[in-house]
């Protein structure tokens, strides 16, 4: 049995193709603060003394660094927990929680906001947008938010299901709402962080699988207002083009696919970045779609502006400017990981650049007043690629792009560096940031056509997935690893790294104590030399963690916080633990003596036995199997399960009945789909024989 942490592949001859607003009481009260005083300048000023964190990357420049030091490398093993605050919530928690006069707001899955004492860990209000929770399938990548953004007083929020709220800061009351989807009936989501720039909330949306066409919108932070809308990819071409940006975009498409019936992809998921001194405003897009390019764009190009930089002015959202790093996605590289803005001296001239790390696998510096590219180099092994030019285009490797057969994919489609947060320490001239591999084969899918294709084997399809690509379909050579690296962006090379051990590792936080802190998927926070890479401190935290820290200071004290809960893409089906317990917020300060909450220890059941099945019904539950489940179950028995468990291990009497979970269920309340319609009770039955046939198959065999 070949156990792979991506997605797996069971033994032959199974041939699995993979893988309202509440008030409470508290000994803080929000009232007139700083929070009605949170615009530009305030966290521009902020970011000299680092006093609050009240923006998602700290700053404008998004570093995450702060210049906070009573914690240092010297006395970080004095460093003790403060308080915990439970979130209630059994999904991923990927927000960065923002901190202003003593005051957190941090979201929890399904996008519900909390208000805490920062110092004391009270609850002082919650807002639950009631994400109608049917709809939390067509979240690819788990029920998860990134946080909120502050502003004059609000706090606004991306509901899951597209609606953006601003609340008041002070009461959690609703301000206002606005539905900001260009169509409701496909799978829009939003999971990211909100920014203001400007005194515009800006905001984009993900699902590209699933048949969208990316784009971003401004609304003024008073009323809702819309202020601009800008597409990242063309839509139809016989219809008049919003702009011309979208004009030059269309011809790097080739239209014979009517790639707009496919949505084209290019969200702007997460990473929105501003330099108020330029009055520009930068994005990073999403991947194409399908993931195909031939199924896409079958006579090729470049498919502006998906995979790219694109710089906008944050007034009118006109383009100014983009660079694409990987032209032509054919692999799922998104680029909408953590771009960092700052000036670098690169071969004798200070130059303004944008740092990034996206899932391609090589770490980018990129002029930020013109687009100019400037150096690449990879932070990870890859294969698709040798290198980029001097005129910034990949140098790709013949074979990367076979329609023949598999292509084990260096990084595959989870990302050499995925959302996870990257920190810039100016101090050490070092960024700070996860790096992975999570072996995958991508193959071109022969039977895909269109975007409602959904033949068995077609990777979550059933759900409305749309990739043109097989996955797994000849197991991956390629290995497994997480790390913590520090990259010289200068130099173009790897400082240290540090060895975690599992993929999925959360973001970075630096400081001017000479220290990076990082939460790992093996539940734990620690702190690192930011110089040297030494490991100096840990805490264990109660389940995996994925999202970044952050650090603030109240009356005179520096404290270390964090939201922990597991989950996302990879932990929906994998775990790096042995713990499950529910989303909840550590904040850590010096000497602090709290008591820590009571883990729970995840329990894996006994592996399925005696159900009974048609043995002839496993092949075709294969497919079915890939095509419906496999993405948020994972691999019968093989995998251990997520935050959503694996049907190897459930009590046989669920599977005996499955029916009644697949149609209508008790969990659609919980996010899971409702299958009728979608699937007969004849392909129930398929199913079922699938599990129990992979259970039946991968079981130690007795003497």
């Amino acid at each position: 049995m070949k156990h792979r942490l991506g997605i797996l592949t069971p033994p032959q001859p199974l041939h699995l193709a993979l893988a309202i607003s509440i008030g409470f009481a508290s000994t803080h009260s929000i009232a007139d603060n700083a929070i009605d005083r949170v615009n530009e300048s305030y966290i521009i000023e902020n970011a000299k003394t680092g006093k609050d964190w009240p923006a998602h990357g700290f700053d404008y420049s998004e570093t995450r660094y702060s210049p906070l030091s009573q914690i240092t490398a010297n006395n970080v093993d004095k460093l003790g927990l403060a308080w915990t605050y439970d979130l209630q919530s059994s999904r991923g928690i990927e927000a960065t929680p923002l901190v202003v006069d003593g005051v957190m707001y941090v979201t929890a899955s399904w996008s519900v906001v909390h208000a805490i004492d920062a110092k004391t860990g009270k609850k002082l209000w919650t807002f639950d947008p009631e994400v109608p929770r049917e709809k939390g399938y067509e979240a690819c990548c788990d029920v998860v938010n990134r946080g909120v953004a502050l502003y004059e007083g609000n706090v606004y929020v991306a509901a899951l299901d597209g609606r953006l709220v601003a609340i008041d800061a002070k009461s959690g009351d609703k301000v206002w709402e606005k539905n900001t989807l260009i169509d409701n009936e496909i799978g829009y989501t939003m999971t990211g962080a909100p920014r203001v720039f400007k005194g515009n909330v800006i905001i984009g949306n993900g699902g590209a699988e699933r048949g969208v066409r990316g784009y971003i919108t401004a609304y003024d932070a008073k009323n809702g207002e819309q202020k601009w809308r800008w597409f990242t990819v063309p839509g139809n071409p016989n219809k008049p083009f919003e702009n011309e940006a979208m004009e030059t975009a269309a011809k790097t498409w080739d239209p014979s696919s009517k790639y707009w019936e496919s949505g084209g992809g290019g969200t702007v998921w997460n990473s929105m970045v501003f330099d108020p001194e330029l009055n520009l405003m930068y994005i990073g897009t999403g991947n194409g779609a399908p993931w195909s390019h031939k199924k896409r764009s079958p006579k090729g190009g470049d498919n502006l502006y998906v995979a790219s930089i694109v710089a906008l002015n944050p007034d009118t959202g006109k383009y100014v400017w983009h660079y694409q790093e990987t032209p032509g996605d054919n692999w799922d590289y998104t680029s909408a990981q953590d771009m960092i803005l700052t000036d670098l001296v690169i071969e004798g001239e200070q130059r303004k650049v944008i740092i990034h790390a996206p899932k391609n696998g090589f770490f980018f510096v990129v002029d930020r007043t013109n687009g100019e590219f400037i150096s690449a180099n990879n932070f990870v092994d890859v294969n698709w690629a040798e290198g980029y030019d001097s005129n910034g285009r990949p140098i790709e490797v013949p074979g990367a792009r076979a329609t023949d057969k598999p292509f084990d994919a260096i990084p595959g489609p989870f990302g050499g560096h995925n959302w996870h947060s990257m920190s810039f320490n100016s101090d050490t001239g070092l960024a700070y940031f996860p790096s992975q591999n999570i072996p995958v084969t991508l193959s071109e899918d022969p039977t895909w056509q269109n975007i409602d294709s959904n033949e068995p084997g077609q990777p979550m399809s059933g759900i409305g997935w749309n990739t043109a690509m097989r996955i797994n379909e000849a197991p991956p050579s390629s290995k497994p690893f997480g790390r913590l690296t520090a990259w010289d962006p200068v130099k173009q090379e790897e400082a240290w790294r540090y060895e975690h051990a599992s993929p999925w590792n959360g973001g970075a936080l630096s400081t001017a104590g000479n220290l990076v802190f990082q939460g790992t998927a093996d539940a734990r926070l620690m702190a690192f030399n930011a110089q040297t890479g030494e490991p100096l401190w840990e805490s264990p935290m109660g389940t995996g963690v994925i999202a970044a820290p952050v650090t603030y200071e109240v009356d005179g004290t520096q404290y270390i916080s964090i939201a922990a809960g597991w989950g996302g893409v990879y932990g929906q089906s994998q775990r790096g633990s042995d713990l499950k317990t529910p989303g909840t917020v550590y904040t850590f300060a010096l000497n602090g003596d709290a008591e820590m909450p009571e883990f729970t220890k995840f329990q894996l059941g006994s592996l399925i036995s005696g159900v009974k099945y048609n043995p002839e019904f496993v092949e075709e539950g294969t497919g079915l199997y890939v095509s419906n489940c496999v993405f948020c179950h994972g691999v019968p028995g093989v995998d251990k399960g997520g935050n959503i468990p694996n049907l190897g291990y459930v009590d046989s009497a669920v599977i005996e009945n499955l029916d009644a979970f697949v149609f209508n269920g008790p969990f659609v309340s919980k996010g899971m789909p409702d299958f009728t319609g979608r699937l007969s009770e004849t392909d129930v039955e398929k199913i079922k024989a699938f599990i129990q046939g992979t259970a039946d198959a991968i079981r130690p065999k007795t003497q």
